[in-house]
């Protein structure tokens, strides 16, 4: 039910242009959802999804009926997902959504859905091929994309969409809702700055991969007030073995921006995110040689994870970049 109060409480464009169109039996035959980093922009496209498709709406999704718990267990043949987070959108993956949707639908409302989350991730012949896709769209046939990147999405593919806008709450604000719900503190701080529903921070808390992530992250950034050859052996013992995936690389270096920016807030007598880990941020500025530079380094690093990047290769130029540390390979 979390995420259906987050649209009707938090997100009234979108709940009131969905729940008019359903009334009125006029939904457009594609959706782009278009938010900031934080916006919980794939969950929102589920329940757009089982808004159109719920035994019992009212107007929107109930998040209970059958064919909703089908989807939340990815057991809803007629609806197809492809996810740009994880890995760019190929034009095989438009062609495969294209013929699934040439055949009948296998289900008894007749209806077929496709879901791509994050479209600007996906490469050029795939966008041709969609913009075709979206140029013949066939009778209860819908497309749910969404993007944290508008600029980088045709002009042609937005134009073919009904564009919906949705609304970023103040951090704050969602770090004290997500603090009422039970989140530790450290927690609550740390993921406010990246997700934009106190409900969803509550769920990514109790992760398992959440989890190791944070570890290790707490690990570098406690080696960090220490010096670059400790900073260098933590990184190598306890942090490559913790991270092991993309999505969690991501946020490992999300988490350590953050701390770099909260650094760079400290030494400017500025008001810092991480309250929680205000001692070791005002360290490791005797450790990092520059903040700037550092954190310039850390994002720079961070959007080499899209490149296939070997992740321990990309720990090594971490401590390199970050500590100024000269190593002889």
């Amino acid at each position: 039910m979390a995420i259906r109060d987050y649209v009707l409480n938090d997100q009234p464009i979108l709940s009131k242009t969905l729940a008019t169109s359903l009334a009125n039996k006029r939904l457009s035959h594609a959706y782009l959802l278009l938010g900031e980093p934080g916006i919980p922009l794939k969950e929102i496209a589920f329940y757009l999804a089982k808004s159109i498709l719920c035994d019992s709406p009212n107007p929107l999704a109930d998040d209970t009926c059958l064919t909703c718990k089908r989807i939340d267990n990815n057991d809803y043949p007629d609806l197809i997902f492809y996810n740009g987070e994880e890995s760019s959108i190929k034009k095989d993956d438009v062609s495969f959504i294209s013929s699934s949707f040439s055949r009948t639908p296998l289900e008894e409302k007749g209806i077929m859905i496709y879901i791509i989350h994050q479209v600007e991730n996906m490469t050029g012949e795939a966008s041709n091929s969609l913009l075709k896709f979206l140029e013949e769209p066939t009778p209860n046939t819908y497309a749910i994309l969404t993007s944290q990147n508008e600029a980088k999405i045709l002009p042609t593919i937005i134009s073919r969409c009904e564009t919906i806008r949705l609304l970023l709450k103040q951090k704050e604000e969602v770090k004290i809702e997500a603090l009422n719900l039970g989140v530790p503190t450290l927690d609550a701080e740390l993921l406010s700055s990246f997700y934009n529903d106190a409900n969803l921070i509550e769920q990514i808390s109790k992760d398992e991969d959440y989890l190791k992530t944070k570890e290790a992250f707490l690990s570098f950034l406690e080696a960090l007030t220490n010096d670059p050859s400790y900073a260098r052996y933590i990184l190598e013992k306890n942090v490559i073995s913790l991270i092991t995936t993309k999505q969690n690389a991501r946020k490992f270096f999300d988490f350590l921006s953050c701390a770099i920016e909260d650094a760079i807030s400290r030494k400017n007598n500025e008001k810092i995110t991480l309250e929680s880990l205000k001692e070791e941020i005002s360290q490791i500025n005797n450790s990092i040689p520059s903040l700037e530079d550092a954190l310039l380094n850390v994002l720079t690093l961070r959007g080499e994870i899209e490149t296939n990047i070997n992740l321990g290769l990309l720990f090594t130029h971490l401590i390199k970049l970050i500590c100024k540390e000269t190593t002889h390979e």
